[in-house]
């Protein structure tokens, strides 16, 4: 294979890993955020939370239900720089961000990236705080909390794209679905995904 041919595959590859960002923001700004919080864990979405625990390193956790937001805060708080799914999620981050760069140059990257928060922080804030309100509350901390889990969410999505490997089993694809599907995945404390 000549060397042109390698230049015009790679460059092909790129291409059709930006196309995907706009189809992506698209689907991400729809109306699931935080739109099943609270309910029961049922067969698919159990089957889902556990594969992504799998996928993350720790297939000897399982999900466990969250019955409201004061559980979700509580969750929330307990949580720190320290756990180890967060360290297992920088880590993935750091090498995709790595692949993204070495396809698409660091500004790219950034711009992409800002982009992506840009167009949908908002979407996800108000998401965030209208599911608040439906149960009476008034916490603009959790909030953010959970605002801040979904952009996050999608950040890793985007990252996915970006690094040319958008890979259903993925760790962030993973994740991403149990946001896709309502949820928060508010924290792996201990042996139990606290999954709201």
């Amino acid at each position: 294979m000549s060397d042109d041919w390698d230049d015009e595959e790679t460059e092909g590859d790129e291409l059709a890993a930006l196309q995907l960002i706009p189809r992506f923001v698209a689907a991400a700004a729809g109306p699931f955020w935080f739109s099943a919080v609270g309910q029961p864990l049922r067969g698919p979405l159990k089957g889902e939370a556990q594969a992504w625990l799998d996928a993350l390193g720790f297939p000897d956790a399982a999900p466990v239900a969250l019955r409201d937001w004061r559980e979700a805060s509580e969750a929330a708080e307990s949580t720190g720089i320290d756990d180890a799914a967060f360290e297992a999620e920088e880590q993935l981050r750091a090498a995709l961000t790595q692949d993204a760069v070495d396809l698409h140059g660091e500004d790219a990257v950034t711009v992409v990236l800002t982009h992506i928060a840009a167009e949908l922080g908002p979407a996800i804030g108000e998401a965030a705080l209208n599911a608040t309100r439906v149960w009476g509350l008034d916490d603009m901390e959790l909030v953010n909390a959970a605002a801040g889990a979904g952009v996050q969410a999608c950040h890793n999505a985007a990252l996915l794209l970006l690094a040319g490997r958008a890979e259903d089993d993925h760790p962030f694809a993973l994740k991403y679905r149990l946001f896709e599907r309502g949820r928060w995945p508010v924290a792996l404390i201990g042996s139990s995904l606290h999954l709201f």
